[in-house]
């Protein structure tokens, strides 16, 4: 039988939950933004937070999203070399980032800079809105506006997060 022995003069139950408090605290210091330069893309994918897009960089390269966050709020791009090595690694849900986004930007190419938007809704004439949430945007989130037929942003700016319009019950 196994047998956990403290170093310090406590029970074995304070010490037990002692490591486990300290092994859950590990772990969620743990973000993908925090892998260093050179981390092995294989590594970046077997860790903790999955990838939830991945994309063609030019030169061979290939760009992790890992989106995840209170809110959905934090999505984090990592871009390898064609050797599969780390070289860069960005939150990209900020508002200076977002405020980039112009008419005329490819649906492709708002994916590859932003990744998946946390909710997405049709509107009248062949259009869709897809709306993202940010760090430091409160009750905010940036709404993207897409025409369908052309694949390609016409409008972007902020607009109010129907999350802040619920009551303590989750209700509208």
């Amino acid at each position: 039988m196994f047998e956990i022995r403290s170093p310090l003069p406590i029970g074995r139950s304070a010490f037990a939950a002692l490591t486990a408090v300290a092994a859950l605290a590990g772990c969620a210091s743990i973000s993908p933004g925090t892998l260093p330069p050179g981390t092995p893309i294989a590594q970046a994918r077997q860790g903790l937070f999955k990838p939830t897009g991945e994309y063609a960089l030019a030169g061979g390269g290939t760009r992790l999203e890992f989106a995840h966050g209170g809110y959905s709020r934090q999505t984090y791009m990592l871009d390898f070399d064609r050797d599969g090595k780390l070289v860069e690694s960005q939150q990209v849900l900020t508002e200076p980032n977002l405020a980039t986004i112009a008419p005329g930007i490819t649906l492709d190419e708002l994916r590859m800079r932003f990744g998946h938007p946390v909710w997405v809704f049709g509107i009248r004439g062949h259009r869709s809105v897809w709306n993202y949430r940010y760090a430091g945007g409160d009750c905010v989130w940036w709404q993207v506006t897409i025409d369908n037929d052309t694949h390609q942003v016409t409008e972007a700016g902020v607009g109010p997060d129907p999350a802040c319009d619920r009551d303590s019950d989750g209700r509208q």
